[in-house]
């Protein structure tokens, strides 16, 4: 599928297939899920689909996460009307900040940080990333908007693969995500079919 072409049915993730495959190896993600954002049909659809599960809640704040977090996480602000937080990378941030170690999908350790003054107690938060895979960058952001006393009101996600970690923030925390059922073992096998369409 050309990457601004529009199918006539526009069912939940049709822009999957718009995602690329890793060509580059083990160093880099299986795939690069930000070709869908060139087509801005396709990013505002999905956009709907991880906004439209908590429609409903009261949120306070969306956060997104270093850094594909952020293209996400800011549009879901905008579409719902809310604020937005950076939560960066550690030493990018030029305040007070409260920071978490966590080891991310490759298996390094990092840390990420938050500013003091964006969130307090009773703020309601909604996290935001592109992907989760292992589930370590995600909990490390609860546990940075939960140590301020903060409220994660949910996690929303291009995918949450069906890893242990992704299980546990399923388990935990109220979650929106793009995969249908149908395709949600090509996600945990990091596989997709429409990647026969790229040559690979």
């Amino acid at each position: 599928m050309d990457v601004l072409d529009l199918p006539v049915d526009r069912h939940k993730g049709w822009y999957l297939s718009l995602m690329a495959p890793n060509i580059k190896g083990p160093t880099f993600a299986w795939l690069d899920p930000s070709r869908l954002y060139f087509n801005s049909t396709a990013l505002a659809d999905c956009v709907k689909d991880l906004t439209n599960p908590f429609l409903k809640d009261t949120i306070d704040l969306v956060a997104g996460i270093d850094a594909m977090g952020f293209i996400l996480g800011a549009s879901v602000a905008t579409v719902l009307g809310k604020g937005f937080l950076a939560v960066r990378k550690a030493g990018h941030l030029c305040v007070a900040t409260e920071t978490q170690n966590y080891t991310d999908y490759t298996g390094k350790e990092k840390t990420m940080e938050i500013r003091l003054d964006a969130l307090k107690p009773g703020t309601r938060v909604l996290l935001v990333d592109q992907w989760v895979e292992t589930g370590g960058t995600m909990k490390a952001a609860i546990q940075l908007v939960e140590k301020l006393g903060a409220t994660v009101v949910g996690v929303a996600a291009v995918a949450i693969e069906n890893t242990e970690g992704g299980k546990w923030i399923k388990d935990n925390y109220r979650f929106s995500h793009c995969i249908p059922d149908e395709l949600q073992s090509q996600i945990d096998r990091k596989r997709l079919d429409s990647f026969s369409s790229f040559g690979n």
